[in-house]
């Protein structure tokens, strides 16, 4: 056993490399395609009579890791193209969702208990706004005025919508990259976002300007927070795969679970692209009323769920 492990060592160890070099090519050539599924069928040999011999070594669970990197390999999908960007939206997209049902109603709670705590404790102790807000915003509120109004005047919307939008995909991105410790920086973000939007809606409301602030958010705020708790339950889901790896080794298991809720993450950006055209255009100007706000949020949160459920592509 000791002299076939030798024999085949070499032979693996090249493999390894191998895999590495094609998962990070877009285009494979027929030799090199036809290399994989031989390989392919030779690891899976090998793993059979190590599983045979030595079920509970270190070798075999080599084996087995190697195995399921090379059956993603000849299994994945062709990239690119009208027909990869359907299959995105028909299939990765709408499985990455469901995967992810249960935890994005866990963040939703955290984010809510998260918001009672922040109203609770600014309406207890309101002198512990300055620890969420800046002077300057606090000056704007105390003299009734909040800090949105003259938006459009000082900074034209364009340019106000892409420092929105980076904004928002860069708290999205956190959240979900916070998972890689263990999903507690995750659940850190989530909640800390909660007591903000908390604290500041009883800030707003002790000096009369909840209503305004909520005719301002209203139009994309639904799908705004509703992305921060998608990206927060994938972040989880990164967490859960470190801590209970479901693969062979726990670098494996975070490999595959980045690689299922990729597709969920970008349509997340690409929502947060929209909420930032509509927070810079559309939320500052006062000629939109709360009925259009209302409209436009409840359709924008519409568009989101019939993304996430498939169904717009749907065969």
């Amino acid at each position: 056993m000791r002299a076939w492990i030798i024999a085949r060592a070499g032979e693996w160890r090249g493999l390894v490399q191998s895999v590495s070099e094609l998962r990070v090519q877009r285009r494979a050539t027929v030799e090199q395609a036809l290399g994989a599924i031989e390989a392919y069928r030779g690891v899976a040999r090998d793993l059979a009579t190590a599983r045979r011999l030595v079920p509970n070594s270190r070798t075999t669970a080599g084996l087995e890791a190697l195995y399921g990197q090379l059956h993603a390999l000849i299994s994945r999908k062709p990239r690119g193209g009208l027909p990869g960007l359907l299959d995105l939206l028909r299939v990765d997209i709408p499985q990455a969702a469901a995967e992810l049902r249960s935890r994005m109603v866990s963040m939703a709670l955290l984010m809510t208990a998260g918001a009672a705590a922040g109203w609770w404790l600014i309406s207890t102790y309101p002198s512990l706004i300055s620890l969420f807000a800046g002077p300057a915003m606090i000056a704007h509120v105390e003299e009734g005025h909040l800090w949105t109004e003259g938006m459009l005047n000082v900074v034209p919307s364009s340019v106000l919508s892409i420092g929105i939008l980076a904004n928002n995909i860069s708290v999205s991105v956190l959240a979900f990259c916070a998972g890689i410790f263990f999903g507690l920086g995750t659940f850190y973000l989530i909640t800390f976002n909660g007591v903000m939007l908390g604290a500041t809606f009883a800030f707003v409301s002790q000096h009369g300007l909840a209503g305004a602030l909520f005719t301002f958010i209203i139009a994309h705020g639904p799908v705004e927070l509703s992305v921060i708790c998608i990206a927060g339950a994938a972040g989880t889901a990164l967490g859960e795969s470190l801590i209970r790896p479901a693969l062979a080794t726990r670098r494996d298991s975070f490999q595959a679970c980045a690689h299922r809720l990729g597709p969920l993450l970008l349509l997340c950006a690409a929502l947060l692209v929209g909420c930032g055209f509509i927070e810079g255009f559309i939320s500052p100007d006062p000629s939109f009323p709360l009925a259009s706000r209302a409209t436009i949020g409840a359709l924008y949160f519409t568009v989101m769920c019939i993304l996430m459920s498939g169904r717009l592509f749907k065969r």
